[in-house]
């Protein structure tokens, strides 16, 4: 019976950068211009598929794409999936952070509004006849 030892789950530096660069919406070339003169689409592409990325092209990549290095040297997509797939979805079952219990009628207050405007317009109605029994004194 043989025993093998099962890899470690290793974090790949060049997907990280892509998955960094896409969330920001950044191209290869984009990228390969901040880069400098050296750099082309085509090269980063190259970078992009590097399991290990060295620690000073890291750094300016950092840089660039505004991330800590700690960022793209740490993130796993598979934890990360995890990680949020731990979360439960309370919206539809009214969850603690999700809870609204409404303690007012909604359909009173209408009521309310509905009656505060009809007191409104026969105020309205009063004042215009008022203004018209005075145009009618005045002839």
């Amino acid at each position: 019976m043989s025993t093998t030892a099962e890899k470690p789950n290793q974090i790949h530096h060049g997907r990280n950068v892509k998955r960094f660069r896409e969330m920001l919406g950044l191209k290869q070339e984009a990228l390969a211009f901040e880069l400098g003169e050296d750099w082309s689409q085509k090269r980063v592409s190259l970078l992009e598929a590097k399991e290990t990325i060295e620690e000073d092209i890291l750094a300016q990549i950092a840089a660039i794409l505004k991330v800590p290095v700690e960022a793209i040297k740490n993130f796993d997509e598979q934890a990360a999936i995890v990680y949020f797939n731990t979360f439960n979805d309370n919206s539809f079952n009214n969850g603690a952070y999700n809870a609204y219990n409404c303690n007012f009628n909604p359909i009173e207050k209408i009521v309310v509004l509905y009656d505060e405007k009809v007191a409104l317009l026969e105020r309205l109605l009063e004042s215009e006849k008022e203004k018209v029994q005075l145009l009618k004194n005045r002839e």
